[in-house]
Protein backbone atom coordinates (compact mmCIF):
# COMPACT_ATOMS: atom_id res chain seq x y z
CA UNK A 1 0.00 0.00 0.00
CA UNK A 2 1.24 3.37 -0.66
CA UNK A 3 1.42 6.54 1.31
CA UNK A 4 -1.32 7.10 3.88
CA UNK A 5 -4.63 9.34 2.57
CA UNK A 6 -5.82 11.31 5.85
CA UNK A 7 -9.63 11.59 6.34
CA UNK A 8 -9.52 14.70 7.86
CA UNK A 9 -11.71 15.59 10.76
CA UNK A 10 -13.90 17.13 8.94
CA UNK A 11 -14.15 14.47 6.19
CA UNK A 12 -16.34 11.11 5.89
CA UNK A 13 -16.36 8.69 3.28
CA UNK A 14 -20.03 6.82 3.42
CA UNK A 15 -19.59 2.86 2.94
CA UNK A 16 -21.38 -0.31 2.35
CA UNK A 17 -20.35 -3.46 3.29
CA UNK A 18 -20.98 -6.39 1.15
CA UNK A 19 -20.02 -10.16 2.52
CA UNK A 20 -22.23 -13.03 2.74
CA UNK A 21 -20.14 -13.53 6.24
CA UNK A 22 -21.84 -11.42 8.92
CA UNK A 23 -18.78 -12.21 11.43
CA UNK A 24 -16.19 -10.91 9.05
CA UNK A 25 -18.74 -7.82 8.05
CA UNK A 26 -18.90 -7.49 12.28
CA UNK A 27 -15.14 -7.50 12.44
CA UNK A 28 -14.41 -4.99 9.35
CA UNK A 29 -16.53 -2.44 11.26
CA UNK A 30 -14.28 -2.99 14.69
CA UNK A 31 -10.96 -3.08 12.56
CA UNK A 32 -11.71 0.29 10.87
CA UNK A 33 -13.06 1.48 14.06
CA UNK A 34 -9.92 0.91 15.81
CA UNK A 35 -7.51 2.48 13.41
CA UNK A 36 -5.99 6.16 13.28
CA UNK A 37 -7.72 7.52 10.50
CA UNK A 38 -11.56 8.39 11.12
CA UNK A 39 -14.19 9.00 9.34
CA UNK A 40 -15.50 6.01 7.74
CA UNK A 41 -19.45 5.65 7.85
CA UNK A 42 -20.59 2.31 7.55
CA UNK A 43 -24.48 3.16 6.14
CA UNK A 44 -25.29 -0.40 5.36
CA UNK A 45 -24.33 -3.74 4.99
CA UNK A 46 -25.77 -6.68 2.38
CA UNK A 47 -24.67 -10.57 2.15
CA UNK A 48 -25.97 -11.15 -1.20
CA UNK A 49 -26.85 -9.90 -4.66
CA UNK A 50 -30.02 -8.96 -3.96
CA UNK A 51 -29.42 -6.79 -0.86
CA UNK A 52 -26.76 -5.62 -2.48
CA UNK A 53 -28.11 -3.80 -5.13
CA UNK A 54 -31.27 -2.67 -3.54
CA UNK A 55 -29.00 -1.09 -0.39
CA UNK A 56 -26.34 0.58 -2.83
CA UNK A 57 -29.31 1.71 -4.42
CA UNK A 58 -30.89 3.28 -1.26
CA UNK A 59 -27.84 4.75 0.42
CA UNK A 60 -25.94 6.06 -2.73
CA UNK A 61 -22.64 5.20 -0.79
CA UNK A 62 -19.13 6.72 -1.54
CA UNK A 63 -17.39 3.63 -1.45
CA UNK A 64 -18.95 -0.12 -1.57
CA UNK A 65 -16.67 -2.94 -0.15
CA UNK A 66 -17.68 -6.03 -2.11
CA UNK A 67 -17.30 -9.54 -1.48
CA UNK A 68 -16.10 -11.57 -4.85
CA UNK A 69 -18.13 -14.60 -4.00
CA UNK A 70 -21.90 -13.81 -2.96
CA UNK A 71 -25.10 -16.16 -3.05
CA UNK A 72 -27.23 -14.70 -6.29
CA UNK A 73 -24.51 -14.47 -8.93
CA UNK A 74 -21.24 -12.81 -6.78
CA UNK A 75 -19.68 -9.42 -6.90
CA UNK A 76 -19.59 -9.24 -11.08
CA UNK A 77 -23.69 -9.55 -11.26
CA UNK A 78 -23.84 -6.24 -8.01
CA UNK A 79 -21.54 -4.57 -10.56
CA UNK A 80 -23.18 -5.09 -13.25
CA UNK A 81 -27.09 -4.74 -11.90
CA UNK A 82 -24.84 -1.32 -10.28
CA UNK A 83 -23.90 0.16 -13.08
CA UNK A 84 -26.14 3.29 -13.85
CA UNK A 85 -24.52 4.61 -10.03
CA UNK A 86 -21.04 4.02 -11.50
CA UNK A 87 -19.08 6.96 -12.56
CA UNK A 88 -16.48 9.75 -11.44
CA UNK A 89 -19.08 11.75 -9.34
CA UNK A 90 -21.36 8.65 -8.68
CA UNK A 91 -20.58 5.45 -6.61
CA UNK A 92 -17.01 3.48 -6.40
CA UNK A 93 -16.31 -0.52 -5.69
CA UNK A 94 -13.36 -1.80 -3.79
CA UNK A 95 -13.67 -5.98 -3.98
CA UNK A 96 -12.41 -7.15 -0.80
CA UNK A 97 -11.72 -10.77 -1.13
CA UNK A 98 -10.13 -14.03 0.17
CA UNK A 99 -9.38 -14.61 -3.34
CA UNK A 100 -6.07 -13.82 -5.08
CA UNK A 101 -7.33 -15.94 -8.19
CA UNK A 102 -6.34 -13.94 -11.10
CA UNK A 103 -9.58 -14.61 -12.97
CA UNK A 104 -11.38 -13.26 -10.15
CA UNK A 105 -9.52 -9.97 -10.00
CA UNK A 106 -10.23 -9.66 -13.71
CA UNK A 107 -13.14 -10.17 -13.79
CA UNK A 108 -14.58 -7.77 -11.29
CA UNK A 109 -12.14 -5.21 -12.73
CA UNK A 110 -13.92 -5.48 -15.97
CA UNK A 111 -17.45 -5.14 -14.49
CA UNK A 112 -16.12 -1.44 -12.91
CA UNK A 113 -14.68 -2.31 -9.66
CA UNK A 114 -11.89 0.96 -8.85
CA UNK A 115 -9.38 -1.64 -7.16
CA UNK A 116 -8.95 -5.31 -5.32
CA UNK A 117 -7.53 -6.03 -2.33
CA UNK A 118 -7.24 -9.41 0.01
CA UNK A 119 -9.08 -9.60 3.58
CA UNK A 120 -5.49 -9.92 4.75
CA UNK A 121 -5.16 -6.27 4.98
CA UNK A 122 -4.71 -4.46 7.86
CA UNK A 123 -7.11 -1.91 9.34
CA UNK A 124 -5.59 1.12 8.37
CA UNK A 125 -4.60 0.05 4.96
CA UNK A 126 -8.07 -0.78 4.32
CA UNK A 127 -9.01 3.07 5.30
CA UNK A 128 -6.46 4.13 3.56
CA UNK A 129 -7.87 2.27 0.36
CA UNK A 130 -11.58 3.32 0.70
CA UNK A 131 -10.33 7.15 0.97
CA UNK A 132 -8.39 6.60 -2.50
CA UNK A 133 -10.69 4.96 -3.79
CA UNK A 134 -13.10 7.45 -2.86
CA UNK A 135 -11.31 10.03 -4.59
CA UNK A 136 -10.82 7.76 -7.97
CA UNK A 137 -7.70 6.17 -7.78
CA UNK A 138 -7.05 2.48 -8.00
CA UNK A 139 -6.41 0.54 -5.31
CA UNK A 140 -4.58 -2.93 -5.62
CA UNK A 141 -3.19 -5.36 -3.06
CA UNK A 142 0.66 -6.40 -3.97
CA UNK A 143 0.98 -8.22 -7.13
CA UNK A 144 -2.86 -8.17 -8.17
CA UNK A 145 -2.47 -5.29 -10.31
CA UNK A 146 -0.32 -7.50 -12.54
CA UNK A 147 -3.15 -9.60 -13.19
CA UNK A 148 -4.86 -6.91 -14.29
CA UNK A 149 -2.19 -5.26 -16.21
CA UNK A 150 -1.24 -8.56 -18.18
CA UNK A 151 -5.17 -8.52 -18.80
CA UNK A 152 -5.65 -5.48 -20.57
CA UNK A 153 -2.80 -5.82 -22.46
CA UNK A 154 -3.36 -9.12 -24.14
CA UNK A 155 -4.83 -8.55 -27.44
CA UNK A 156 -6.19 -12.39 -27.63
CA UNK A 157 -8.99 -14.45 -26.00
CA UNK A 158 -7.70 -16.51 -23.22
CA UNK A 159 -8.58 -20.31 -24.60
CA UNK A 160 -11.94 -21.57 -23.00
CA UNK A 161 -11.34 -24.16 -20.31
CA UNK A 162 -13.81 -26.37 -20.55
CA UNK A 163 -12.72 -28.43 -17.32
CA UNK A 164 -12.33 -25.50 -15.09
CA UNK A 165 -15.71 -23.94 -16.29
CA UNK A 166 -17.71 -26.68 -15.02
CA UNK A 167 -16.49 -25.61 -11.28
CA UNK A 168 -18.41 -23.10 -9.30
CA UNK A 169 -16.49 -20.03 -7.78
CA UNK A 170 -16.61 -21.42 -4.16
CA UNK A 171 -15.09 -24.99 -6.21
CA UNK A 172 -12.47 -22.95 -7.46
CA UNK A 173 -11.40 -21.93 -4.40
CA UNK A 174 -11.08 -24.79 -2.46
CA UNK A 175 -9.13 -26.47 -5.40
CA UNK A 176 -6.75 -23.84 -5.07
CA UNK A 177 -6.07 -23.67 -1.15
CA UNK A 178 -6.38 -27.75 -1.39
CA UNK A 179 -3.57 -27.58 -4.07
CA UNK A 180 -1.13 -25.05 -2.08
CA UNK A 181 -1.51 -27.72 0.64
CA UNK A 182 -3.93 -26.37 3.05
CA UNK A 183 -5.94 -28.72 5.22
CA UNK A 184 -9.20 -29.16 5.39
CA UNK A 185 -9.97 -27.03 8.46
CA UNK A 186 -7.45 -24.37 7.68
CA UNK A 187 -9.97 -23.75 4.21
CA UNK A 188 -12.65 -23.82 6.56
CA UNK A 189 -11.16 -21.14 8.63
CA UNK A 190 -9.96 -19.12 5.50
CA UNK A 191 -13.27 -19.05 3.69
CA UNK A 192 -15.80 -19.20 7.23
CA UNK A 193 -17.43 -22.67 6.12
CA UNK A 194 -17.59 -25.78 7.80
CA UNK A 195 -15.39 -28.39 7.68
CA UNK A 196 -17.99 -30.34 6.06
CA UNK A 197 -18.80 -28.13 3.51
CA UNK A 198 -15.57 -28.00 2.64
CA UNK A 199 -15.83 -31.60 2.16
CA UNK A 200 -18.53 -31.22 -0.12
CA UNK A 201 -16.90 -29.35 -2.39
CA UNK A 202 -13.97 -31.43 -2.64
CA UNK A 203 -15.66 -34.25 -3.86
CA UNK A 204 -17.39 -32.13 -5.86
CA UNK A 205 -14.65 -31.23 -7.47
CA UNK A 206 -12.96 -34.43 -7.85
CA UNK A 207 -15.98 -35.79 -9.38
CA UNK A 208 -16.62 -33.04 -12.08
CA UNK A 209 -12.53 -33.22 -12.54
CA UNK A 210 -12.59 -36.86 -12.77
CA UNK A 211 -9.80 -37.12 -10.41
CA UNK A 212 -9.16 -39.57 -7.58
CA UNK A 213 -7.59 -38.06 -4.69
CA UNK A 214 -5.69 -34.50 -3.54
CA UNK A 215 -2.66 -35.03 -5.31
CA UNK A 216 -3.90 -35.66 -8.52
CA UNK A 217 -5.85 -32.45 -8.04
CA UNK A 218 -2.75 -30.87 -7.14
CA UNK A 219 -0.94 -31.77 -10.33
CA UNK A 220 -3.82 -30.56 -12.11
CA UNK A 221 -4.13 -27.38 -10.39
CA UNK A 222 -0.32 -26.85 -11.14
CA UNK A 223 -0.10 -27.43 -14.71
CA UNK A 224 -2.67 -24.83 -15.36
CA UNK A 225 -0.98 -22.67 -12.68
CA UNK A 226 -3.75 -22.17 -10.66
CA UNK A 227 -2.09 -22.29 -7.46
Amino acid sequence: MTEAVSAGPERVARVVLVDDHRMFRTGVRAEIGRTEITGIDVVGEADDVESAVQVVAETRPDVVLLDVHLPGGGGVEVLRRSAPLMGDAGVKFLALSVSDAAEDVIGVIRGGARGYVTKTITGTDLVNAVFRIADGDAVFSPRLAGFVLDAFAATDTPPVDEDLDRLTQREREVLRLIARGYAYKEIAKQLFISVKTVESHVSAVLRKLQLSNRHELTRWATARRLV
